[in-house]
């Protein structure tokens, strides 16, 4: 049910967003070198790994310098990337992900492996389940970059408090996994996206 229900609910925003993704496309090989998308490797169900697809807001070989975005002023992000970031919109590739079977519309997101590597056992247990392109912990910290810039150690600041807060999240999330869940959580990420 949950799968067929992914499938469907891609097709359709991959279909409507097409024309806007076209135009983004264009305007960021306008503005810098390298392609279209931004692919990194993240940790999948059963801690299988995957690469994620974004459209490229960094410029070429920006995560060498690190891999958390610290707020609006990053120096990495090109002009185009502030504006798709800004509404989330380099995130709309991940539909594509889902139609391969590497991620759910709805799911704990999936991390990096040098975070995965410092969850407890417990913790583990969030990647017992296919990984969301949304989730609580995305509407909770949906402008965790600006967060991250106040903080005088960002990576410090995203282990010890963001990291163990988002896994909280995802736990919960676990705890009732329904069809309602995933339509309240899809429904308070694109309100969070239209800035309400």
């Amino acid at each position: 049910m949950k799968r067929a229900f992914d499938i469907l609910v891609s097709f359709i925003v991959l279909a409507l967003f097409f024309p806007i993704g076209l135009v983004l496309a264009i305007l960021i090989v306008m503005e810098s070198k390298g392609g279209v998308f931004y692919y990194q490797e993240r940790v999948g169900r059963n801690q299988q790994l995957f690469s994620l697809i974004k459209f490229r807001s960094m410029r070429p070989n920006a995560d060498l310098l690190g891999q958390l975005t610290v707020g609006a002023k990053d120096p990495r992000i090109t002009k185009v990337g502030f504006l798709i970031r800004k509404f989330k919109l380099d995130e709309f590739p991940q539909f594509l992900n889902v139609l391969k079977g590497d991620m759910s519309i709805v799911g704990p997101r999936p991390e990096v492996s040098k975070y995965v590597a410092l969850y407890t056992e417990e913790q583990r247990k969030i990647l017992a389940v296919k990984p969301g392109i949304t989730d609580y912990a995305s509407i909770e910290y949906f402008n965790e970059n600006e967060i991250l810039a106040k903080a005088q150690n960002p990576e410090k600041a995203y282990i010890e408090e963001i990291l163990p807060a988002k896994i909280k999240l995802n736990e919960r999330y676990l705890a009732n996994p329904t069809l309602s869940a995933d339509l309240k959580i899809m429904s308070l990420t694109f309100l969070k996206m239209l800035g309400r």
